[in-house]
């Protein structure tokens, strides 16, 4: 079990210190404090709405949040409404962060996400399929086609699309088929024209197949027809001899959360497969109709299903718009943001020869900060992976795996290494949600190839970003480690913003040595120098962070905390946050989604500032920067303050400490937290307001834009010198 840290002296030591943590927690503190954790999910996927219904973004951008919004929802749907409804039925109907049932806050959510659905298909009728159309895109209805094309289209039906089709009747001898989770699904009525009877039937829009078939351009117009509309309009070949009556699209969504007892299991991945495969038939949680369907179809459903009427979502247009995932990814450049090509970071940049840089060398002459995606993945963490995988001088590689690409290049470069005869570890955690099944192939792999494959600890999912590698230099063992905020994913690391440290400090070497022991076997570690790991110590290390700089404003010194992350949720971190507010501590948060703090309330929160900013890339970094009397103490790292992260997962924060990385992260968070910068401003009540114009009409600056010049400017001035 991982036992709390000692931090070292002059590296945010705080065992010298004369307060105890719980002494934070003495004040009282108003009732009503938090906000509602699922409604404020269904606000940040708003945000995401509104980036889809903006104007000045490219029209194929603003599909594509679309398409963001469909499947973000989704999910929220197979996890967090699923979790809900099964407190609700098990009875342990536990009450929320805000104080309510269970059952009253799914009524909530439910008609927030009923609301953002409709207005999810009127974004796209009304405002992007039009723009696309204005682009010389167009989606079109196959009552428009004339004859030519509907025969040409009839063909095309026969050859690719038929073949693969699968009509299920529903009859005495046929029971109503099983509906798999997020397929899109044709509930058809049909007459035989022998007995006269009505029967239905289902039909699968064939998932495998382009959902949008692109035809013939005409006047250099690019024009589309969604696959179920080319379907539902040779429905006569799939019943002859019967009168096709009505027919409607309907879409379902299964509660996909995988639960596993991992105590009452002795083999992780047989027990975690078995929970895969049941997964697959997890009951309803949400039906989505168009809204033109009869009620006689719709009470079929209802009953088959065994769903109630609040969880159906009568929308006005196509279903499963995720579909538009395919439309953003046409060829027109001109539609799309403009293109940019990560940089290799300065450190890893090649020599006077263009041959490239030697990692280790780099490393060795200072910690290296690298930011993803606007420094390059491939030229950073892949080549150190790479080149310590083909170097005869290193000994050994340890690595933490959360999520990888099933062709990964990390993975074949410790497959190499293993090879080639190095000790490699690889810490898999196979139960990353919903990558579970990638995770156990290739986990399998690096077995195969001879990697010591570990699955991290019982209860606790592994979620830090670690990797060490040992070299022998001169007969002396020396570490070379990387900490990052993100996945090792070259695929997600084109699109998620993250950061990560390399360091070649013997400190973070011992200290992930300790902490890779830890996982693989059964070391029990209480000291780490630069490190704060969850579950048990980053908590306390946060609040104690938190209450230095409460006690700093309360003496007459400058006080600020500033956090970055994904979520922000946890009781006792917002909590320490209120109390250093009502100190006088000026506190930032940069949060990407759920956000439970309320900032801006009189004697409670009015020194506590809330932004959010989402765009082109996914805001994933975390950032704990406090001020410290003059003496930054700034962290990054894989946690969000939530329960999980903090209690329920292995996390690693780790401090930067060289000049220039503390400049570059405050500068960062200052441009971000900037009244000149477009973002959204969270308000007491929950209430989150775009401000991405200014009072001179003009578009405020773009954080993502500016970054990336940042960067490249960094690289001419490098260059000019």
């Amino acid at each position: 079990m991982i036992e709390p840290e000692v931090l070292d002296a002059g590296l945010g030591d705080a065992d010298d210190d004369d307060f105890d943590v719980t002494e934070a927690f003495d004040s009282q503190l108003p009732d009503h404090r938090y906000l509602d954790r699922e409604v404020s999910w269904l606000s940040f996927n708003q945000r995401v709405l509104e980036l889809a219904e903006d104007p000045n973004l490219p029209v194929l951008e603003r599909a594509n949040f679309l398409a963001i919004f469909a499947s973000n929802l989704d999910e929220f749907f197979m996890v967090r409404v699923a979790g809900l409804k099964r407190r609700i039925v098990t009875g342990l109907a536990v009450p929320t962060n805000v104080g309510r049932t269970p059952g009253d806050v799914l009524g909530d959510i439910s008609a927030e996400a009923h609301r953002l659905q409709v207005r999810h298909a009127a974004a796209w009728t009304t405002m992007v399929k039009p723009a696309m159309a204005d682009a010389g895109i167009r989606i079109v209805s196959y009552d428009a086609l004339d004859g030519d094309e509907r025969t040409d289209l009839y063909e095309y039906f026969q050859k690719q699309v038929f073949p693969v089709l699968m009509p299920l009747a529903v009859d005495p001898a046929h029971p109503f088929p099983y509906i798999s989770g997020l397929s899109l699904n044709l509930a058809i009525r049909i007459r035989n024209a022998r007995t006269g009877r009505q029967e239905f039937a289902r039909l699968k829009v064939p998932p495998m197949l382009p959902r949008f078939v692109e035809l013939p351009p005409v006047d250099g117009v690019v024009r589309y027809l969604p696959l179920e509309d080319l379907i539902s309009n040779h429905l006569d070949d799939l019943f002859p001899g019967m009168e096709v009556l009505d027919h409607h699209a309907f879409r379902l969504t299964r509660n996909e959360d995988v639960v596993i007892e991992e105590d009452e299991t002795e083999n992780l991945i047989q027990a975690l497969e078995a929970e895969l495969l049941r997964r697959r038939f997890g009951p309803p949680i949400r039906l989505e109709i168009t809204d033109d369907m009869d009620d006689v179809t719709l009470d079929l459903l209802l009953k088959e299903l065994d769903i109630t009427q609040q969880e159906v979502y009568r929308l006005p247009g196509p279903l499963d718009l995720r579909g538009l995932f395919d439309l953003a990814r046409i060829n027109r450049p001109d539609l799309k943001y403009k293109p940019h090509v990560p940089t290799t970071a300065l450190a890893f940049q090649p020599g006077d020869n263009n041959e490239r840089a030697d990692i280790f060398a780099s490393i060795r002459k200072g910690d290296v900060l690298v930011h993803h995606p606007y420094e390059s993945f491939a030229t950073s963490v892949q080549a150190f992976l790479e080149q310590a995988a083909k170097d005869p001088h290193v000994l050994a590689i340890k690595q933490t795996l959360y999520r990888t690409s099933g062709d990964s290049p990390i993975v074949e470069a410790l497959i190499d290494a293993a090879e080639a005869g190095k000790q490699v570890l690889a810490l898999v955690e196979i139960k990353a949600r919903f990558d579970e099944a990638n995770n156990i192939v290739w986990a399998r792999k690096l077995e195969k190839a001879g990697v010591h494959v570990v699955y991290g600890l019982v209860g606790l999912k592994t979620h830090c970003k670690l990797a060490l590698v040992i070299r022998e230099e001169g007969g002396v063992l020396r570490s070379y480690s990387h900490i990052g905020t993100g996945n090792y994913n070259p695929k997600t690391s084109r699109i998620y913003e993250d950061f990560g440290l390399f360091t070649a400090d013997d400190l973070v070497g011992r200290d992930l040595t300790r902490l890779f022991n830890e996982l693989s076997g059964y070391a029990i570690e209480k000291k780490f120098k630069r490190l704060l790991v969850a579950p048990l110590h980053l908590r306390k290390g946060l609040l104690r962070l938190i209450e230095k700089e409460r006690r700093n404003a309360l003496a007459g010194k400058t006080a600020r905390v500033r956090i970055k992350v994904n979520s922000m949720v946890d009781e006792q971190i917002i909590d320490a946050l209120y109390r250093a507010s009502q100190a006088g501590v000026k506190v930032e948060v940069w949060v990407r989604g759920i956000c439970s703090l309320k900032p801006g309330v009189p004697g409670l929160s009015e020194n506590i500032t809330v932004r959010s900013i989402l765009g082109r890339y996914l805001e994933h970094s975390r950032i704990f920067a406090f001020h410290s009397d003059g003496d930054p103490q700034i962290y990054i790292g894989s946690a969000d303050m939530m329960h999980r992260n903090l209690d329920r997962r292995v996390e690693a924060l780790v401090r930067v400490v060289s000049p220039p990385h503390l400049k570059e992260l405050d500068d960062l968070f200052t441009l971000a937290m900037s009244d000149t910068t477009s973002s959204w401003h969270l308000g007491p009540e929950g209430e989150w307001v775009r401000h991405n114009v200014g009072e001179d009409g003009k578009l405020l600056v773009d954080l993502q834009d500016r970054t990336m010049t940042n960067v490249q400017r960094r690289r001419r001035a490098r260059a000019v010198r």
